[in-house]
Parts: C-alpha cells; structure tokens; sequence
C-alpha cells in the first residue's frame, strides 16, 4: 500500500481547524520539540528483564515552592507491578547499574554529568532472626490484634524497623568529565506499600527515604504509584479504542478532572522510582543556575546497564567486601547498556520490533542509523490503516527536527528528551495535561521537558497522525492519572498498597 505524504485530502469529520494548523506550527516551529509516550515492555529482550526495564523517564524544573532553582530527573523501572505480589515484593537489582546521563554543550553527547546508583540486598531483623518466608512482617491496624505482638514497619532503620526483612542500600556517584565523586553510601529503599498492618503511614515512611546528600541534592528510591496514565489495553488491542474514531469533543479535552471514556490500566500498578533533585548549576555547563546561564538547553537520558559476563556463584560463599552483587549471580567485565530511555515510545512505537533490542544498546548519539523510522513514522500508519484517516506517513523531517535536535537547523542527530531553564515552571495546579497544544498553552511541560502530568499519549497520536489528527483532538479517552501527584519532591504518588487494592474482573461470557 502506498503511504501518503503530509499534503493529503482530509475526510470530513476531520476537517482541520485555523487552531488546529496554527498549534502544529507552534509544536513544530523553533520551540523545543514532543515525542510520543512512555515505554513499559516495549522491547523483546528488556521486557524479560523487569528490574532494568525503564517505564519512563522524567526531566523538568522543579515546581516544587522554594526549590524552582533544581532540575528533576526521574528514572522509573519494573512495570507492571502489581501491589499484592508477594511474598516478594518488588526491588532494584543489585547487578544493574542505573544511571542519568546529562549533555549540557548542546553537542548530542549526554556524558557531560552523569549520575549512577548501585544497590546491595540484605536480609535482616525478624525476618533473618526467625528465618521467615516473607520479606516483611508486622502487626499494627488490625482486628482482633496480634496475638503475639509483632511492631509494624514505621522506620526504614533502627527501632521500627525491625520487620523490614529485605533491605535495600544504595549508592550514589556523580560523573563530571571523567571525574567520579561518591556523593552518598549506604542509603535506605524504601519498601513496597505491603499493607496497613506491616506498613502502616507508609507516606510517613516514605519521606524517611529522602536523603539530602553534599551540594544541596536530593534523592530517593523505592516504591511508587505509576505517573503514567494510558488505555494501554485497548492501545495495543491495535488502537482499539473505547470511542472509533478517537474523538475528543471540546469540553472532554480541556477537562483535566475526567477520564472520558477509557481506562487508565497502567495508573493502578506500581512501580520502583529513583529521583533526583539536582541544582541547576550543578548540570549547566557555566555552573550558572537557571536563569543565569549563557546555554540553557539540557539533554537528557536515563539507562540501565549490566555487566558483560555473568558468573553464577555458590549461594554459600560470598566473597568479602563483595557488597555490591548478590550472592548468587556475579557480573564480570565492563558495563553494557540493555536500555535507555529518553524522549517517551520511541522504541516502543516508532523503532521497528526487529531493532527494538539493537536501539536500546545503541548512544543516543547513534540515531542516524534508526532515521528512516523517523522520516516514515509506522504509528502515523498504523492510525491511518486503522481509522481510515489520512495521517502524515512519511516524509517527515518534522518529526526528526521534533526528537533528535535542539534546533531544526542542527546536523547532529541524537535522541535526547531535552529542557529549557529558561522557562518557568508551572505549579502542579495550573499545570496543563496537553501543555503546548492546551488553550492557554502550558509552555512548561512537554515538549520543554517531560513532568509526571504531561499527557504525552495525546500528544503523540495528534503530532505523529498530522494535522488531522491534532485538529480532531484525537486521543485515548484517558486525560489524569489513576492517583494524584504530589506537589513536592519525589512528586509521585504513594504507591496502591497490596492489601487493599481490588481488580475487577470484567463480567462472564454468556
């Protein structure tokens, strides 16, 4: 079948709008550029390896009161995690190697500052004493009580902590050119919301989990709520969406409050977060903060990486000072990147299944090879042959323009989910889900960065269907997260706890 160009006839029902032409000039013009949305289980061989597969990556300006000078970066793993599942419960994994990487010269190159987190396992308190079979164990809201008095998990350490079997300590190391410098030891993760019996006021505990560490940072990791809001069912039930054609009348667009007509599936799992809140002169490239720096434009992408060689070991011997592996697998050699995330679903909708894997090991820097998935988006395809519309299918610059530079007019390609200082940030309660393309526009969520709120799904259908689709204000019917967001640091929302969350199972077939 033929693939239509970005001129097309335009069926009726989607008659482009004046608004609707002059919102994909702003998004496609000089402004910093949206890509598509997020990526949870979007390639073969990471999609078997949990622990290391980033559903999302974040980088904004703080709009947290007080803390507008810091830049936010945000790396989700493990998705799909579902609150009850335990008796193992859901952690980092000791022989991955998380990492943020920051280019701030503007060259493509995001290895001006990076920022790496290792964790170690261990197995302690009740759980190591009694030799238990779960991983957490305590008695507090409970009817009738415990019979034998067992404290609830209300600390990460010391007293009240003592049912927090499975622990996680971490590390963080910042890069500068070349340079490490081991900015914390020994940090606590913060366990999964198991229930209001062994983790009773879980956000209280929580907070415990954020660490200030040398030059005013911050960081947390464990548990959170998934920030991303999609009907995933239905998306890749081959765009079956629960309105043909995905139409979004005016009023269902602007409201931020309702879901429309589909399902956030994704909302109601949980998901492993580390976050970092870094001052803005600490990243930009003349130590300047936001507002003072001569190049404002960072780029970003977070990865996972694994040793080349894994050696498994004998359970029972553990080498000395050998705290950074488990005990039984071992890694050997250099690191190698399984995955990186940047700019949201560009592997997952735009990289072809066949090089899904190859993508993911590759430096963003490397895109070129990739470019013929840009200039011919198949999603854009995809919308067509499913919805009978015409969609901008190939010849498009604009969406290399879109992902892979700072400027149109940069000959290097790379693909990096870029910010502006610059912009202010905008607070949690005036922030706009469709940002650029919302009335007023919301300058400072995507494409200027990437925050917890931005609805990057619609915005990908309309940008990468064309015109058409941005004028019928396509999208998936699901416009806020299944949980709120927080208006400060780590700004996810408390994870669902095990207990208590309910799945309701569609009804019998006759």
């Amino acid at each position: 079948m033929a693939q239509t160009g970005t001129r097309m006839s335009r069926a009726p029902l989607f008659a482009p709008a004046a608004a609707g032409f002059a919102l994909f000039a702003l998004i496609t013009g000089s402004r910093p550029k949206p890509a598509a949305a997020a990526s949870h289980r979007e390639a073969p061989r990471i999609s078997l390896d949990p622990p290391a597969d980033i559903t999302d990556f974040f980088l904004f300006r703080s709009y947290e009161p007080g803390r507008q000078d810091k830049v936010i970066l945000i790396m989700n793993v493990f998705p799909g995690g579902e609150p009850s599942s335990g008796p193992n419960y859901f952690t980092f994994d000791p022989n991955v190697l998380y990492a943020f990487h920051v280019d701030n010269d503007r060259d493509g190159k995001a290895e001006d500052v990076s920022f790496e987190l290792r964790f170690r396992t261990e197995i302690r308190g009740l759980v190591d004493q009694f030799n238990l079979f779960v991983s957490y164990v305590g008695c507090g809201v409970r009817a009738p009580p415990c019979a034998t008095p067992l404290p609830p998990i209300t600390s990460l350490d010391g007293p009240g902590s003592e049912g927090l079997g499975l622990r996680q300590r971490y590390s963080v190391t910042m890069v500068r050119h070349g340079h490490r410098q081991k900015l914390a030891e020994g940090l606590i993760a913060v366990p999964s919301n198991v229930g209001p019996s062994t983790t009773p006021g879980y956000a209280a505990l929580a907070l415990q989990g954020v660490y200030t560490l040398p030059g005013d940072i911050r960081v947390f990791a464990g548990q959170r709520g998934d920030p991303f809001y999609i009907d995933l069912g239905a998306t890749f039930d081959t765009l079956n969406f629960r309105r043909n054609p995905p139409l979004l009348t005016p009023a269902e667009d602007a409201n931020d409050d309702v879901n429309p007509f589909g399902i956030d599936t994704i909302g109601s799992s949980n998901v492993q977060t580390i976050a970092l809140e870094v001052p803005a002169s600490l990243l930009t490239v003349d130590r300047r903060g936001a507002n003072e720096t001569s190049q404002p434009k960072l780029g970003a992408y977070a990865s996972t990486s694994r040793r080349k060689v894994t050696v498994l070991s004998d359970p029972g011997r553990h080498d000395e000072g050998d705290d950074d592996e488990d005990e039984v697998s071992k890694g050997r050699g250099p690191w190698v990147q399984i995955q990186r995330l940047a700019n949201p679903l560009v592997n997952e909708a735009i990289i072809g299944t066949d090089d899904k894997d190859r993508w993911n090991a590759t430096e963003p820097e490397e895109e070129k090879q990739f470019l013929d998935y840009y200039l011919n988006p198949r999603l854009a395809l995809a919308l067509q042959l499913v919805f009978g519309v015409p969609a901008a299918t190939s010849g498009r610059q604009d969406l290399v323009d879109l992902l892979l530079k700072y400027e149109p007019g940069d000959r290097r390609l790379s693909e990096l989910l870029r910010v502006d200082l610059r912009t202010p940030p905008t607070p949690l309660s005036a922030q706009r889900r469709m940002t650029v393309l919302a009335t007023p526009p919301d300058p400072a969520g995507w494409p200027n960065g990437r925050r917890p709120r931005d609805d990057v799904t619609d915005i990908a259908v309309r940008v990468v269907g064309g015109p058409n689709y941005i004028a019928a204000r396509a999208g998936d019917g699901v416009n806020k997260n299944f949980r709120p967001l927080g208006p400060g640091f780590p700004f996810l929302a408390t994870p669902q706890v095990g207990r208590d969350r309910v799945h309701q199972n569609p009804p019998a077939s006759p």
